[in-house]
């Protein structure tokens, strides 16, 4: 059972990365099949129309007429309608996963290389004088100064400690228990399921999912690791900086 099991999730996760794919060869077969249906259904239509205008003759009137080949043949039209709806709709939702996977990647792609050419500026200023983690401290302080709590929502949830999300640049209340709890949460799933994205991550700490959430994780090969530093708001409040060691990937859910 566990065999079958993970052999379902394989092909469950290889149907989600070829999807785009997948989608576009239906929506090519179905072009193919609306093409050859709606040819046979005219062939057939011609000829009952043929057949019964021989034996009671055509309408005078050109709507009359056309009321009555269309009340003849319409059902003959059925197939290709159907595979013409859904070769549209395998069309119209590859494109919707195509788009959505490449706003993923360049989000988060542009994310990744914006922490790491700030993270690069800071060592190359402090000439390799101070600890990497004094380095990301000063780093996460310097973005929660940038991004003040002041000018954004904070979202409420369990804790008391604010908390400042470097991926998202989010305003949140937790601990650091909580956090660390869901992230040992999510890397049992990970270590389950073989992945897991970051809107579970956010629903374990309480937080509203985002437009690019669902489509980035991690997997065995890359553990959730959170990067906790602590830091003061504008207002001089506690706040915790919460990022990623290794950033949330598009394609999480890729086995190796």
């Amino acid at each position: 059972m566990p065999n079958f099991q993970m052999v379902l999730r394989r092909v469950e996760k290889l149907l989600n990365n070829n999807s785009p794919a997948i989608l576009a060869g239906i929506g090519i077969v179905g072009t193919i099949t609306t093409a050859y249906l709606t040819g046979q259904a005219s062939f057939k239509a011609a000829d009952i129309i043929q057949h019964r205008e021989q034996e009671d003759g055509p309408s005078v009137d050109p709507w009359i007429r056309f009321k009555t080949r269309f009340q003849m043949v319409w059902k003959l039209y059925l197939p290709a309608v159907g595979s013409a709806t859904l070769t549209v709709g395998a069309v119209v939702l590859s494109n919707r996963i195509s788009e959505r996977r490449a706003v993923a990647v360049a989000a988060a792609y542009s994310l990744t290389e914006k922490a790491f050419s700030e993270y690069r500026d800071k060592v190359i200023e402090k000439f390799g004088e101070r600890k990497e983690q004094n380095v990301r401290e000063e780093l996460a302080q310097d973005r929660i100064t940038k991004n003040p709590v002041s000018n954004r929502e904070v979202v409420i949830t369990s804790g008391e400690v604010l908390c400042y999300e470097t991926f998202t640049g989010r305003y949140f209340t937790s601990n650091v228990e909580t956090l660390r709890k869901a992230q040992n949460d999510l890397n049992a799933r990970i270590l389950h399921d073989g992945h897991a994205s970051l809107s579970e991550f956010y629903y374990s700490l309480g937080l509203p999912t985002t437009s690019i959430s669902d489509n980035v994780g991690w997997n065995t090969d890359k553990l959730l690791e959170l990067d906790i530093s602590a830091t003061l708001s504008e207002d001089t409040r506690p706040c915790l900086a919460v990022s990623y060691v290794k950033p949330p990937v598009s394609n999480y859910y890729t086995f190796h």
